[in-house]
């Protein structure tokens, strides 16, 4: 049973999350917060495997409260659910340590399919989004010029640095075992390790990681995969 602690300081948005969650077989809402500071204080409280958390709440917001849970509760994720009517407390969110996020008007079943992923330890991106945000956010916020790659990664190997642009193109592990013509096991070998190198605890992490050392730029073609 995953455990989820719902976040937002508006009663009807946790009633539905409440609602849904409650009909769905492996689910479990154990607690809601109205703001950052009691998502943090219920967090602690009940250890929810799941945070879903909202971003612009009054007092603590979700942004702060984002980066106090997964400090100091790191088995527990946080999955951000945005408007992303501010694009910028998305980015905020992943630096923060959220596992990913997902739009309000998502369907039923993709947040369903987000929370479970989120559990599994990986990353909800939309990456149509990420793209932009990154493009808009996260390199224009440095103030020095871009950073030059071979003093980046130099950990990394060709193969990892191809299995990394790729990620951050939006391609699942098994499109990447395609594009390069590895198998699904050996991807998801090369992932972890490139995790581990980067220092980076998710994909949303290494894909913000890509961009800002200039790997891949906003605006590049996914490439073909067949």
């Amino acid at each position: 049973m995953i455990e989820v602690l719902l976040v937002d300081d508006h009663v009807l948005v946790r009633a539905g999350l409440r609602m849904l969650l409650d009909t769905e077989p492996g689910l479990t809402a154990v607690g809601e917060a109205a703001d950052g500071e009691d998502a943090v204080r219920q967090s602690h409280a009940l250890r929810p495997h799941v945070v879903l958390m909202d971003l612009h709440m009054p007092g603590v917001d979700g942004v702060e409260a984002t980066k106090r849970i997964t400090a100091e509760l790191p088995d527990t994720k946080v999955l951000v659910l945005s408007t992303f009517d501010l694009e910028e407390y998305v980015v905020s969110a992943l630096r923060a340590g959220a596992s990913g996020f997902l739009p309000k008007d998502a369907s039923p079943e993709e947040l369903v399919e987000g929370i479970k992923i989120v559990h599994r330890g990986e990353a909800v991106v939309a990456p149509r989004l990420l793209v932009g945000l990154i493009g808009t956010f996260v390199r224009p916020a440095r103030p020095e010029p871009p950073i030059k790659l071979p003093g980046t990664l130099p950990a990394l190997s060709d193969r990892e640095r191809t299995v990394l642009t790729l990620i951050a193109r939006g391609l699942s592990n098994q499109q990447i075992a395609d594009e390069v013509g590895l198998s699904l096991s050996t991807v998801k070998n090369r992932v972890s390790d490139i995790f581990a190198k980067l220092g980076v605890r998710d994909r949303a992490q290494a894909v913000i990681t890509a961009y800002e050392v200039g790997l891949v730029t906003p605006g590049e073609h996914r490439p073909h995969t067949s």
